[in-house]
């Protein structure tokens, strides 16, 4: 009797776990039917190439955090992208843990102590290392990586996590919030409707360009003005001085010339913990210095140049300006990690990407693609290829300066997840792709 009772028990046992293993199946069949094509469950890397966003994908999952997958990335990259970033620059990360918990990791470089005070007057217009700017053992000694808290502003349903300044994530808010006031809840269609919002997002771009000479390193300036432009009442005052049909001279937006930058790259990691990093890294200019190290290889930076057009003066041991902004975006249910690389044109890469992902309702690989334009030094238009003819002539007759660009340098890399799925997507620009698992 007793043996009987152990066969049913055993047979009930056995039946209730392939009932189980059923449910499963069929659950995981379904999610796998249902789910769009290239997404992922559980982690994504976006970095410039598909090896290295793979090599960061296998450190996730060989147990490495989100950190480990970023760093492993952008070693990669130094070796398959030299002209973009390596051990001879800097980064900026900014690093959310699986609790929500922001930080900012700043390893950029600075000036020498011994930095010579006429230097600046070696600044040309042209993309050149700005030279005698001496680093001795002692200032490779003090150095100190820095770890602060990250400046945190409201953006629709999502809270944005910048890096405070020296980076440019100040000036990627403004240009946000500037846009923002004219409500934009979808894509114009009409060229008249395109017009008007792209004439307002040049003159934004112009204001922001006059203020980028307030972006310095906290350390030896004061950020009262930079913490203004960040705030919604800046933008709606901004906002008042755009006018609806005309645009103005440099003067009008505060303008003073500065050098336009190039270079950078971006990694972007979310991890299976919810953890997250953004992290843009650079050398400055295309190949740095064009000076490396022949017993190591390293590639120097020229990071000095940065300084040219934006400082009257340089400090011992100042952090340059930089447009870099890697950014993490956080609402009750949704994540977008991302950033840029292309120095001047990160800002254009991101508020591009930005507006229309979040506003226009592209995906995140449309909204990356997305053609755009670029407001350089002078406050001069550049239009990237495909983007709307009829918007180029009617911006024109504006009075709007446009010139050629021979080529557009914004590359945004981005992992999302919502809906318990992962989007990544790598800009096609660097010919980028994502991997996850």
């Amino acid at each position: 009797m007793a043996r009987s009772k152990a066969r049913v028990y055993t047979c009930c046992a056995l039946l209730l776990l392939l009932v189980v293993i059923s449910i499963i199946v069929i659950i995981a069949v379904t999610v796998r039917r249902t789910c769009p094509d290239g997404t992922f469950s559980k982690a994504a890397v976006a970095a410039d190439s598909r090896k290295c966003s793979e090599i960061g994908r296998d450190m996730l999952q060989q147990g490495g955090s989100a950190v480990d997958g970023a760093i492993a990335a952008l070693l990669c990259t130094s070796v398959m992208n030299p002209q973009s970033a390596g051990i001879g620059g800097g980064s900026i990360f900014t690093v959310m843990d699986s609790s929500g918990n922001v930080r900012i990791i700043n390893s950029r470089e600075t000036a020498p102590s011994k930095v010579d005070p006429d230097l600046l007057k070696s600044c040309t217009k042209t993309f050149k290392l700005i030279s005698g700017g001496d680093v001795t053992l002692q200032d490779l000694a003090s150095y100190n990586v820095s770890v602060t808290d990250p400046w945190v502003v409201p953006m629709g349903e999502y809270q944005m996590y910048i890096p405070p300044p020296p980076s440019g994530g100040a000036l990627l808010t403004l240009v946000l919030n500037i846009m923002k006031g004219y409500q934009m809840n979808s894509a114009p269609q009409s060229v008249e409707q395109k017009t008007q919002f792209y004439h307002r997002y040049v003159e934004a771009f112009k204001f922001a360009n006059g203020l980028k000479k307030h972006i310095r390193d906290p350390h030896f300036k004061s950020q009262k003005m930079t913490k203004n432009i960040v705030e919604s009442s800046f933008a709606n005052h901004i906002r008042t001085l755009i006018s609806s049909n005309r645009t103005h001279n440099s003067q009008y937006y505060n303008l003073t010339p500065y050098m336009d930058s190039l270079g950078t790259t971006h990694v972007s990691v979310l991890g299976e913990d919810g953890s997250a990093v953004a992290v843009t890294s650079t050398i400055n200019h295309i190949f740095g210095s064009k000076v490396y190290s022949s017993s190591t290889g390293i590639v120097l930076n020229n990071e000095l140049s940065d300084f040219c057009g934006r400082v009257d003066n340089i400090f011992p041991g100042e952090q340059p300006p930089s447009s870099m902004a890697p950014a993490v975006l956080k609402s009750q249910s949704k994540m977008l990690v991302i950033g840029a690389s292309g120095g001047s044109m990160i800002t254009t890469g991101l508020v591009s990407t930005l507006v229309n992902h979040l506003w226009f309702g592209k995906n995140l690989k449309e909204a990356i693609k997305t053609p755009v334009l670029f407001v350089d030094s002078e406050n001069a238009v550049k239009f990237e290829p495909k983007f709307d003819n009829g918007v180029i002539k009617a911006l024109e007759a504006l009075g709007h300066n446009q010139k050629p660009a021979d080529r557009f340098y914004n590359v945004v890399n981005a992992v999302e997840k919502k809906e318990g799925r992962i989007w990544a997507a790598s800009d096609h620009r660097k010919l980028g792709e994502a991997a996850g698992y």
